[in-house]
């Protein structure tokens, strides 16, 4: 052997047989046994999901993303808010710290902040979720099967608790938008009334269309007298001279007549007030009514919608319209699973031997060139 074997047979032994043996003392003597709970469950959808689930299917596959409540809940399960829920009820530092500094690699310290147990907690509880289905699926690790049960218990109490709030929160919006609605038909309404009120009472007409009918009656009426009183006035005209006085009391009363017929038919151009004053041409006021007769029959019509919407937004309030279907409940592990010694040393073994190999090619490559 030359000395650049010799060299190379000691880079081997300190780069990789001496890191393996620590690795292995660390893993088979100090490194403590960790227990795995698993616990399984996904959000499901009281009534009225057929659509939204056809909507968001049809987005998906148009290249865009939606979001459900299953993401809400897989990106709270990893964020710092359980994390500090769950701490408040079982001490997570207390557990996790218990075999620091011995275990430093599988613990964390005891004065850890609430980012550092954050980014310890991403560690020792696993969550996997399938986007297709929506399951949710945790692994939760620890040093003993109780403790690792009770914290797949207290995530899954504060999934369910979680799903709670988003109802809670759902109802109120649909309550609030709801009443919102309302309080503008009201309003709507209202306004629409009011204008009708004062609509009769600057022209003192309850109903144009039954006042134009009215109208149109006494000129009928008028047209008839006047037809007659001529007949009779012809008829006296045959049969009498001319200085009888029923002539002269026929001819005013066809004047009388024919005066009231014009006088009609200017009020048809214009109304006149009470206290003989011009008021609005009699067409605009009929417009003005129909108007306001439209306005009023949408203002009821939206009122009786927002009725509607408000009923079925309380009658939904009533129900809880997204629950936590929980498939695997916590359970209680009877044997360690955790840490994966033989894979972990495996891994290592792989990672020194190919920074080994990679380190004598190079030194190898600049020997050549040298």
């Amino acid at each position: 052997m030359r000395k650049r074997h010799k060299l190379l047979l000691m880079s081997f032994l300190i780069g990789i047989l001496g890191p393996l043996v620590l690795v292995a003392f660390y893993l088979w003597v100090i490194a403590e046994d960790q227990y795995a709970s698993v616990t399984g469950f996904a959000v499901r959808k009281e009534e009225g999901g057929a659509i939204s689930e056809t909507l968001g299917g049809l987005i998906q596959f148009a290249g865009g993303s939606v979001s459900s409540e299953s993401d809400i809940l897989y990106e709270f399960i990893r964020s710092s808010e359980i994390v500090a829920a769950v701490d408040r009820k079982i001490d997570l530092r207390s557990h996790y710290a218990q075999y620091w500094p011995g275990d430093w690699a599988f613990s964390i310290w005891p004065d850890a902040t609430i980012e550092d147990l954050t980014w310890f907690w991403q560690r020792v509880v696993r969550i996997s979720y399938d986007k297709a289905s929506g399951l949710i699926e945790v692994t939760v690790l620890a040093f003993d099967p109780q403790t690792a049960q009770i914290i797949a218990q207290a995530i899954l109490d504060e999934s369910q608790n979680k799903i709670n709030t988003l109802n809670a929160q759902a109802r109120e919006d649909a309550m609030r938008y709801a009443l919102s609605d309302l309080e503008v038909a009201v309003a709507r309404l209202k306004e629409a009334r009011e204008a009708m009120t004062n609509f009769r009472t600057r022209t003192q007409i309850v109903d144009p269309e039954a006042d134009f009918q009215g109208r149109m009656g006494v000129m009928n009426t008028l047209q008839q007298q006047l037809a007659q009183s001529l007949i009779e006035f012809d008829l006296l005209a045959e049969t009498t001279k001319s200085t009888d006085p029923r002539i002269a009391q026929a001819q005013r009363r066809i004047e009388v007549i024919r005066q009231r017929i014009a006088q009609e038919r200017r009020s048809f151009a214009s109304q006149v007030g009470e206290n003989g004053a011009a008021g609005d041409d009699f067409p605009k006021l009929f417009a003005e009514y129909e108007g306001l007769v439209v306005d009023r029959e949408y203002a009821e019509e939206t009122y009786r919608s927002a009725l509607s919407a408000l009923d079925l937004a309380r009658a939904n309030a009533a129900r809880q319209s997204r629950y936590l279907a929980s498939y695997i409940r916590p359970s209680l592990p009877e044997s360690s699973e955790y840490p994966r010694r033989a894979v972990l040393f495996w891994l290592t073994a792989l990672v020194l031997a190919l920074g080994w190999a990679t380190l004598a090619l190079i030194y190898y490559s600049i020997r050549d060139r040298g």
